[in-house]
């Protein structure tokens, strides 16, 4: 159960965005006064009614909204690097296609336009120097949104690619440009964006949060009698998933707090239906988007050496104050890690577990 990246059409073009992040200077990306007077977040946007629809049939656009500010559409992040912020994207913008259920959105860097007669106009640029929209406000302060292309959420060439009927269906209209948005709240404009991705709010704090770096927890499940035959193929009888002092120490040894979880050391425990010997493997963790990627450090005994870094667990949040743990790489101890042979490989049934918090007492080895 490797978990997915947040990845959404911003993260379009990512090779180039790169070379371009790194172009973004702190005076390209000063504070735009345009927006507000003390250069703070703005929120504009506008929902289109159904006689303005019938009167524009060529316009897909529903609901259009544009954000000035810091990321509003990642979720709280297990990465301390908060995910998409580090690109440095100070504007957004979301549009609801008429009978989509979900919008659609991109971010880029907006700056004041450097262009002759630019005067009090703003560019939005976007990976691959690509343009997002050229913003300015009229007289009653509204802001006019234009040059948006109709490919914004279909990257450059898109129209070779998916041939000129497909593409008329997935681009934007051609009467989507030139918008004039409203001034609102800037709640208006986060609510517009959660309904990206909606938040499930029985997952809870990340594990970073939930979980506290000078702390010990643990997780865990014993599986009964009936569950193991109606699962014959797995092996796993039971499961622990924690950190103790000894790993608390170690992390406090190496001075980043900060960086939790990144460098955090954790424990897994397990027996299995086969050897009622507990076998215990340590891993140390990065956080990874919306997950722990988990290394094993060491080889359970001496046995031949091998690539320590494919052996890796995932950890993630799970409802109601469980954790899960995937195990896609025969990385759990069931044997030496390098000896792994067909009689402890990974099996279908040993992949993915859902851990519930259990006394310490229940880890102590």
């Amino acid at each position: 159960m490797k978990a997915s990246k947040i990845i959404t059409t911003a993260s379009l073009g990512i090779a180039c965005a790169l070379v371009l992040t790194a172009a973004v200077t702190a005076d390209e990306l000063a504070p735009l006064k345009q927006f507000s007077p003390d250069g703070g977040s703005a929120c504009f946007g506008r929902v289109y009614d159904a006689d303005h629809l019938k009167t524009h049939p060529r316009q897909k656009v529903a609901r259009i909204f544009f954000y000035y500010g810091p990321d509003p559409v990642s979720r709280p992040s297990e990465d301390p690097s908060d995910g998409l912020a580090s690109a440095g994207y100070n504007g957004f913008m979301t549009t609801t296609a008429r009978g989509a259920r979900k919008p659609e959105w991109v971010g880029g860097w907006c700056r004041a336009s450097e262009e002759e007669g630019g005067a009090g106009k703003i560019r939005c640029g976007m990976e691959c120097d690509r343009t997002m929209a050229e913003l300015s406000l009229d007289a009653e302060g509204r802001l006019v949104v234009g040059g948006v292309a109709r490919d914004i959420y279909l990257g450059g060439g898109s129209e070779d690619e998916l041939g000129k009927a497909e593409y008329d269906r997935q681009a934007l209209g051609v009467d989507d440009d030139g918008f004039r948005l409203e001034r609102r709240p800037a709640a208006d404009c986060k609510a517009e964006f959660a309904r990206i991705d909606p938040v499930d709010p029985a997952l809870g704090d990340p594990l970073r949060v939930r979980l506290k770096p000078d702390q010990p927890f643990c997780y865990g499940r014993d599986y009964s009698a009936e569950h193991l035959a109606s699962h014959p193929n797995q092996l796993t009888q039971t499961i622990r998933v924690f950190r103790s002092g000894a790993e608390i120490a170690a992390f406090a040894a190496k001075g980043k707090a900060a960086s939790w979880p990144n460098g955090a050391d954790l424990v897994v425990a397990v027996t299995t239906r086969q050897n009622a010997t507990r076998s215990v493997q340590t891993y140390s963790c990065e956080g990874e988007a919306d997950q722990w990627r988990c290394v094993a450090t060491a080889p359970t005994d001496s046995g031949p050496s091998c690539d320590l870094s494919q052996k890796e667990i995932y950890l993630r949040r799970g409802a109601n104050g469980t954790m899960m743990l995937a195990n896609p790489k025969a990385s759990l101890p069931f044997a030496p890690l390098c000896q792994v042979d067909a009689a402890t490989e990974t099996k279908s049934d040993d992949r993915v577990f859902r851990l519930q918090a259990m006394p310490q007492a229940a880890c102590a080895q």
